[in-house]
């Protein structure tokens, strides 16, 4: 009689337990039914979107899906740590910082800003639309009419326009390394005959240093490097 007691005792132990399992394990069920797990860059820009402030989340998840549906075929993509997508080619991208978003059009310049959206900055690479909250966002239909421009111009293989930057103004060279050139004959002749962008490189690495005793480190290699017939950054040159 014991015995059995002690049967039935343990059977509803075991009923208990898978009752608990199931009850613990179906919503981690359901959450991977509703949202399946993503690999590769969607995955890298899933990562992206939840590691964002939180005020930034569900705008970036509105224009992800605004980009998606505007464009099915594109593809996802983190350039310059940040989310971009492609299709035939670079066509836009998304960005939280601290205090908004921005979305933007790699060939914005050729875009129709029929809403005036566009923050065309003179500094500005790739003309972006600026987002503080979801009731800042513009309509979806604006959105998605930009967004179908942007596939456009990569469907006719339009090409992105070139932008002509003004040449640099040469920097005077630093008495300090003037003077060691003077005295090294194979150095000045490596300097002088190195394009402005070489010049520029040693000159402004001399003078960013904040302590003396870096800049005459610096000197030294300097000197030492142009003896050797070596721009600034010979290490990273290919072989």
């Amino acid at each position: 009689m014991a015995k059995k007691v002690k049967k039935k005792a343990a059977a509803k132990k075991k009923t208990v337990k898978k009752a608990t399992v199931k009850k613990r394990t179906a919503p981690t069920k359901l959450r991977l039914e509703k949202k399946p797990k993503t690999v590769g860059a969607m995955a890298d820009v899933d990562a992206y979107i939840e590691q964002a402030p939180d005020y930034a989340r569900p705008i970036l998840e509105k224009l992800r899906v605004l980009f998606h549906k505007g464009c099915p075929e594109l593809e996802e993509k983190i350039k310059w740590g940040v989310p971009h997508f492609d299709y035939k080619g670079m066509m836009g991208g998304i960005a939280a910082f601290k205090n908004h978003v921005t979305f933007g059009f790699w060939k914005a310049d050729q875009i129709k800003d029929t809403h005036n959206l566009f923050d065309r900055g003179p500094k500005a690479s790739m003309c972006t639309v600026k987002i503080t909250s979801l009731d800042d966002m513009p309509d979806d239909k604006v959105v998605l009419s930009y967004i179908h421009q942007a596939v456009a111009l990569n469907d006719a293989g339009t090409k992105k326009t070139a932008t002509k930057k003004a040449p640099r103004k040469p920097l005077p060279v630093p008495a300090d390394l003037d003077a060691l050139l003077a005295k090294n004959k194979k150095a000045r002749e490596t300097f002088d005959n190195f394009a402005p962008s070489h010049k520029r490189e040693y000159i402004e690495w001399i003078t960013e240093a904040k302590r003396d005793e870096t800049r005459q480190s610096r000197l030294k290699t300097t000197i030492e490097w142009l003896n050797e017939g070596k721009p600034r950054h010979w290490k990273y040159m290919r072989k």
